[in-house]
């Protein structure tokens, strides 16, 4: 585990998954990360790659040949090295192995930055295809579970999700077999959304986003709350599990989705793939801002 800390917050990083485990305000001790019940969510902020969401019968097919891949991809479920680490700072880095390549033919240099600043948190991603020949197909995501209520006298629903800037923001549904992007609307992302469990009976909201976007978990009961910003990301998801179990919701940013109803599996069509040429980077991230 790796801790960094300032004066306001203290996060805590796993080398497995490269994953934020906790973040707490160092004042009010109050933890702003689900902290994984494995009967409701296993997990609390894991990192997806080379994958967002889920493909069609967990398989793409390039140049020819099928490979198979479970959702959200494989590295949160792989140990980084970390490369770098100050107080405040510290670098996580995941390169492809004789294992990657079996089911994501590529080679590539996956690297997480997570840097502390008074009271918020930058998570920057930092992909590079190393190859010399061959382009580099890969999505990549964030999936943070933030505690919801905030307070031990708030409910789940005193809590609502804002955004800015304040402006109606295209909406894709989620089905059961997979995005339906032929019949995504305009969602009223121009007011405050109350959170309830019916919010999440179909599964995550997802947003397709232009230019800079903050989406906020918020409650007129309480000054605490939690802003996500992204500058540049394709999509950003919001989910919760619907169950009254899960006291957390989800704020997603991802340069991916999953697999539309309609795909040709063929990677290389794929619904929001980056596509690296060789020795070209990618730099992009979000920043969780705490009250």
């Amino acid at each position: 585990m790796v801790t960094l800390t300032n004066d306001f917050l203290t996060a805590t990083l796993a080398t497995h998954g490269a994953e934020l485990t906790s973040l707490v305000d160092n004042h009010s001790q109050h933890e702003y990360i689900w902290q994984a019940d494995p009967t409701v969510w296993q997990r609390h902020a894991p990192v997806l790659f080379p994958f967002v969401g889920a493909l069609k019968d967990k398989t793409y097919r390039y140049q020819g040949q099928d490979y198979h891949m479970g959702q959200h991809g494989f590295a949160r479920d792989l140990d980084f090295t970390v490369a770098e680490q100050s107080q405040t700072s510290a670098t996580f880095v995941l390169s492809d192995t004789p294992e990657t390549r079996a089911n994501y033919p590529f080679a590539f240099k996956f690297a997480i930055t997570f840097t502390l600043e008074n009271n918020t948190l930058a998570v920057a991603y930092h992909v590079e295809n190393p190859d010399a020949d061959a382009p580099l197909y890969f999505s990549v995501g964030g999936h943070p579970g933030f505690n919801v209520p905030m307070t031990e006298d708030s409910d789940f629903t005193d809590y609502y999700l804002s955004f800015a800037p304040r402006k109606s923001r295209v909406q894709i549904p989620l089905t059961a077999g997979g995005i339906d992007y032929a019949h995504r609307t305009l969602a009223a992302t121009d007011t405050n959304l109350q959170l309830d469990r019916k919010f999440f009976k179909n599964d995550a909201a997802i947003y397709q986003l232009t230019g800079k976007n903050t989406f906020s978990i918020r409650s007129e009961k309480t000054t605490r709350g939690v802003d996500l910003t992204v500058k540049d990301a394709q999509f950003m998801g919001v989910w919760s599990p619907y169950t009254d179990d899960a006291t957390f919701v989800c704020l997603e940013p991802w340069w991916g989705i999953a697999d539309t109803t309609d795909t040709t599996q063929e990677l290389t069509d794929k619904l929001g793939i980056n596509k690296l040429e060789p020795g070209a980077t990618f730099d992009h991230g979000y920043v969780i801002t705490t009250h």
